[in-house]
């Protein structure tokens, strides 16, 4: 049996040992590192609501054989990206001709087109697999991102909020609601935006763990051998998902000219973020180091990045003759007569063309809507309705109609609208980054359109930032429910509500699948779902 001397000695020993882990265990606790486990259960979950989301947008997805609102000119456009290159000038009213299976009638030269060709060229990639003659082939690149969307929105929730319910929470939320469903639905380019700025979010967030990580690792080793920092503080090495961030960022970019803002936003998030680390690490020069090791490199592999792969993606354009304004500089008279140079010149006056058309767009739609009223669905954009008698299309009464809104579930919106105040009172008042990180996508998506409230805009734009609301729901209903180590009775009460919640809202959008999806109503059905006049 051990002495008393010998034993104060082992356990002396076992602490000297243990003090590097303890060390590392303080700084990750200190920098808020990752720590939720590998869990094949967190995985079945998202699996299940990615499944879920697969069959809702994949159910009966061809059964409308007609060109939906501005797939007339998304869907074009995408087949003649993969036969030439380019968009393609159509003769008129071609719509009827393409839906009965005529796909070859464009014209010789190429199309005025005011939007970047990525999201265009994934909508071909679908009828190059299907076919230009089927429904199906027009809308499968929406309908797969979509899903993957989903369980991409399950795993970064459950990152960002720490918690494997959240992040299934805010996928089952994202599956069943009726903006991301109908656009999922529909050959549009505003899915493809939000596909790959939300890609782009959870690339970033992977950034900013696993530097939190090596910043911890790195103090604590400096601390046990009471090393001295180095200069500007410690390097945060080579971070290959923020370059995916920014070639993400740049696809969406590529998609739409509305990814800038999610660029300017998560750019400006991502260096705070190591800000923040470097100033709790107690790093020297925590704001000089985080400028020159963080910020300086954030912006040429976040803005360097996307700014290449923008112009990767015009590469069609580049290798055509035939693109619309594909010589322009020419015409203009500015030639340099350089090819390469004169090629960037063409694009970049095309680009002010372009840009001109967007801000003096302002003529009167029956389906624009002022953004102010976009959290509340206030006045959805309507994609297609066609109106049925007696024995039309399985009409078993005097009147039917078929109808597509793009109006979310409203459960999700009207609760996400609150929750979206909530998170902004938390975040400032409780400081939390969580908070802060699920409002960036609303202050990239949805506050820049506030500056251009008189300009001809639908609240169909909400989808690109419809994964950061519902990250503010399920943000609110993971403080409902509590913390996994709360009282359990307060636990159980909060489950029960947030889970009863969560089967009105998936009853609500079974209650307007017919809507989302083109099903053949009888009018009176049809009102029970029109909640509010604005909607009709």
């Amino acid at each position: 049996m051990p002495t008393e001397e010998e034993a104060t000695s082992r356990a002396h020993r076992v602490a000297v040992d243990d003090e590097p882990r303890a060390v590392l265990a303080s700084y990750r606790r200190r920098l808020r590192a990752f720590d939720l486990p590998a869990s094949r259960l967190a995985w079945a979950g998202a699996m299940a609501v990615f499944g879920l989301a697969l069959v809702l947008r994949l159910w009966g997805l061809g059964s409308i054989g007609e060109l939906i609102f501005d797939e007339t000119y998304y869907v074009k456009d995408g087949f003649t990206l993969t036969q030439q290159g380019v968009e393609m000038a159509w003769p008129e009213d071609p719509d009827a001709a393409f839906e009965a299976g005529d796909v070859d009638s464009y014209e010789a030269e190429g199309a005025y087109v005011v939007h970047p060709p990525l999201g265009k060229w994934l909508i071909g990639g679908g009828m190059l697999l299907l076919g230009a003659d089927d429904p199906w082939g027009w809308r499968l690149s929406s309908a797969v991102l979509g899903s993957i969307a989903v369980l991409l929105l399950a795993r970064i929730g459950r990152r960002l909020l720490r918690s494997t319910t959240a992040g299934l929470i805010a996928g089952l939320l994202l599956a069943v609601d009726g903006v991301h469903l109908v656009h999922s639905r529909t050959s549009l380019l505003d899915p493809f935006l939000m596909f790959f700025v939300l890609a782009a979010f959870g690339a970033l967030l992977i950034d900013r763990d696993r530097f939190r990580e090596r910043l911890a690792l790195a103090s604590a080793t400096l601390h046990s051998s009471s090393a001295a920092s180095p200069p500007l503080g410690i390097s945060g090495g080579l971070r290959p998902w923020r370059l995916t961030a920014g070639l993400l960022l740049g696809m969406a970019c590529s998609v739409k000219w509305s990814g800038l803002f999610f660029v300017a936003v998560f750019g400006i998030m991502t260096v705070l973020w190591d800000w923040w680390a470097r100033r709790t690490a107690a790093q020297r020069d925590w704001l000089l180091g985080g400028l020159l090791r963080d910020a300086i490199p954030a912006f040429f592999a976040v803005v360097g990045t996307t700014l290449v792969t923008y112009v990767i993606s015009w590469s069609g354009w580049f290798a055509s003759a035939i693109g619309y304004n594909r010589h322009l500089a020419a015409a203009e008279g500015v030639a340099t007569g350089s090819g390469v140079l004169d090629s960037l010149l063409s694009l970049w006056l095309y680009h002010v063309q372009a840009y001109g058309f967007h801000v003096g767009l302002d003529s009167e739609h029956p389906y624009a809507a002022n953004p102010w009223g976009w959290l509340l669905q206030l006045r959805p954009t309507n994609f297609y309705y066609r109106s049925y008698d007696y024995g039309e299309h399985g009409c078993e009464v005097a009147e039917c109609g078929a109808h597509i809104l793009s109006v979310g579930n409203p459960l999700i919106w009207w609760l996400g609208t609150l929750a979206v105040l909530a998170t902004l009172v938390l975040a400032v008042a409780r400081r939390d980054g969580r908070a802060w990180a699920a409002l960036s996508g609303i202050l990239a998506g949805y506050v820049p359109w506030l500056l251009f409230s008189e300009r001809t805009i639908f609240t169909f734009y909400t989808v690109a930032f419809a994964p950061w609301l519902i990250l503010c729901l399920a943000y609110v209903m993971a403080l409902v429910i509590g913390s996994a180590d709360g009282d359990r009775e307060r636990r159980f009460a909060g489950g029960l509500f947030v889970g009863s919640l969560l089967v009105l809202i998936v009853l609500v959008s079974a209650f307007f699948w017919p809507v989302w999806t083109g099903q053949v109503l009888d009018l009176e059905q049809w009102r029970y779902r029109m909640w509010l006049p604005s909607w009709t």
